[in-house]
């Protein structure tokens, strides 16, 4: 049976309290109702662009956007299959398990999904390795990781699921948990490919399944992509005779804290604190309002042109649109006729 070796440092219940504390205020921010569709977007579109581009794929994240959005993009047709798997499974991720427990069958699916038409061999989709792989850099040569035996891989895997679906392991905090099971999944290396990206799939996964990001709202992968040789250097510094993962989680703990961060500040922003004492209980704003009022905090005003524009309808749907901000006193006309615009409420 597999069972992690790892111990809470004074960084890492710090760094936890963080998260939480961040994650609190997110979900109680005045804003955030009817608002999470916005953020869940951003968060989707953002990791599907880091995940693919740590392992070599090209594409911008304004390319990943319109590509998102069925918009042609100029690219190699592998660069584009893999970014649209990614989305795929990230705005399925409450598909990805067939019962209540994860177990073998869900992540060989997960990796058919995230490797479907990119794979050199088809046949290598969605099935263990049967031939063996190293880690390391196809330019020089040098290898940076040996994984386990093709034989052991199957047990390996049976082990990590096991250990998963343990009430003890449900009990863990979910950060931790998300932690452990990348760790485990990179340092077993299933498959011929897509290791990572399937990796990445089962950490932000328990985190949904384990309640704390059942919004998708956080990207992981940012922090990865934003310092790959750190990302590698800290994967690879984990003693392969005792595996002690404490290092590997202070270095993981830390993303999602510089992620959860991120997501706090923006919802600061377009919830500013005269919002929160000028109502009682929380206002519930359309994604349509929310990009309004962001449109606002980025420019200081906005037109009923610049909201027909956003969203390509009339004038008059615009001021009926803007109108519904006003009677929630959210936002204010300044001016008249061709010098009207709207600012956020004081």
């Amino acid at each position: 049976m597999f069972k992690p070796n790892f111990k809470y440092t004074n960084k890492i219940v710090k760094v936890l309290t963080n998260i939480f504390a961040a994650r609190e205020i997110i979900f109680n921010s005045s804003l955030v109702p009817k608002w999470g569709v916005s953020l869940r977007r951003k968060a989707i579109l953002q990791s599907a662009h880091s995940s693919t581009s740590i392992e070599g794929n090209r594409l911008s994240l304004e390319q990943v956007t319109d590509l998102a959005l069925g918009r042609e993009v100029m690219a190699t047709r592998k660069d584009k299959q893999e970014v649209l798997n990614y989305l795929n499974v990230l705005e399925n991720i409450d598909n990805l398990i067939y019962g209540d427990s994860i177990c073998e069958k869900d992540i060989l699916k997960i990796h058919q999904m995230v490797t479907k038409e990119t794979l050199e061999n088809s046949k290598d989709c969605g099935v263990y390795r049967n031939r063996y792989v190293v880690v390391g850099n196809r330019f020089t040569g040098e290898v940076y990781y040996k994984p386990p035996p093709n034989k052991d891989v199957p047990r390996l895997v049976t082990d990590l699921t096991d250990w998963i679906n343990l009430k003890q392991t449900k009990e863990l905090d979910p950060v931790i948990e998300s932690g452990i099971v990348h760790y485990e999944f990179v340092r077993i290396h299933p498959f011929i490919d897509g290791n990572g990206r399937t990796a990445r799939i089962l950490a932000s996964l328990i985190l949904y399944l384990r309640g704390f990001d059942t919004k998708q709202f956080f990207c992981l992968d940012d922090y990865y992509d934003s310092d790959r040789q750190a990302y590698y250097k800290v994967l690879q510094s984990v003693n392969p005779d005792t595996l002690d993962l404490t290092n590997w989680l202070e270095y993981f703990v830390e993303g999602v804290n510089v992620s959860i961060n991120a997501v706090k500040e923006r919802v600061i922003r377009l919830s500013s604190e005269r919002l929160r004492k000028s109502r009682g209980g929380q206002i519930a704003l359309t994604e349509r309002q929310m990009k309004i009022v962001e449109f606002i905090n980025h420019n200081v005003r906005i037109t009923a042109g610049d909201i027909a524009k956003m969203f390509k309808i009339s004038r008059q749907a615009a001021l009926k649109e803007i109108g519904k901000l006003v009677r929630l006193k959210i936002v204010k006309l300044r001016g008249e006729k061709r010098g009207a615009h709207y600012i956020l409420f004081p």
